[in-house]
């Protein structure tokens, strides 16, 4: 063997990696068949349960409900691994970070209206154009959206801006929430770390590694008590005069 047929360490472990990451997706796939099947059987039971109309059906009924209620977590548990796992190479387009923007804000506009949160919107009109896959960035973009409502009040702001840099655009999300400490920002990338009870703890890392895929990087700034500003940065395509 040559020294050009021999494999680097870093080529090595990318690979057990790529391995790792198939079988874990896999492995989750297969959990997903039984669990859709305890999930529905618990609904039968506790129609069955529900039927009987007797303070002995009480405690089994609650018990049921403990068993479905684990099963949603489950569920959802699975298919936010499963995006995390197999996001890898993705197929990039022509299109504009602002329009992405306007979907996912547009999705929420209904929930800040209802929790008395406005939403202000600075996006550049002569925004470059960059390379994006749809579905995913707007998915990436409605975990941080999401994750904004959630920690700001009642009556408070955030506010989506949209602007050129030298190496390409950016955007900045910014709410006057409640901020985040700084052991949390420290570890909350990490897959599976999460403050929030019930919380998978793979929205953020999966945002990030979907901003990643597009060539781009993610940067937070916050103090407690005073909100949060997440700052996504994107290569700008060339334009053709």
């Amino acid at each position: 063997m040559t020294s050009s047929d021999k494999s680097s360490p870093i080529d090595e472990l990318r690979a057990q990696y790529e391995e790792l990451a198939e079988l874990s997706g896999s492995l989750a796939h297969e959990i997903k068949n039984p669990l859709s099947v305890i999930h529905m059987n618990i609904d039968l039971l506790s129609e069955d349960l529900a039927d009987w109309h007797s303070p002995e059906s009480r405690r089994p009924l609650e018990r049921a409900k403990i068993i479905r209620d684990q099963c949603v977590r489950m569920q959802g548990l699975l298919r936010d691994f499963l995006r995390y796992a197999r996001l890898r190479d993705i197929d990039l387009v022509s299109g504009s970070l602002n329009d992405q923007l306007e979907t996912v804000l547009n999705a929420y506009s209904a929930e800040a209206a209802q929790r008395e949160i406005e939403i202000v919107r600075f996006l550049d009109n002569d925004l470059p154009s960059i390379a994006l896959h749809s579905d995913s960035l707007q998915a990436a973009l409605m975990n941080l959206v999401k994750n904004a409502l959630e920690a700001t009040d009642r009556g408070g702001q955030i506010l989506v801006r949209t602007y050129t840099t030298n190496s390409g655009v950016a955007m900045d999300l910014i709410d006057t929430g409640r901020g985040i400490d700084g052991n949390t920002i420290m570890h909350m990338f990490e897959p599976f770390y999460t403050t929030k009870e019930g919380g998978s703890g793979l929205g953020l890392p999966t945002a990030r590694k979907i901003i990643e895929a597009h060539s781009g990087r993610m940067s937070v700034e916050s103090d407690v008590g005073q909100g949060t500003k997440f700052t996504l940065e994107f290569p700008a395509l060339r334009r053709i005069i």
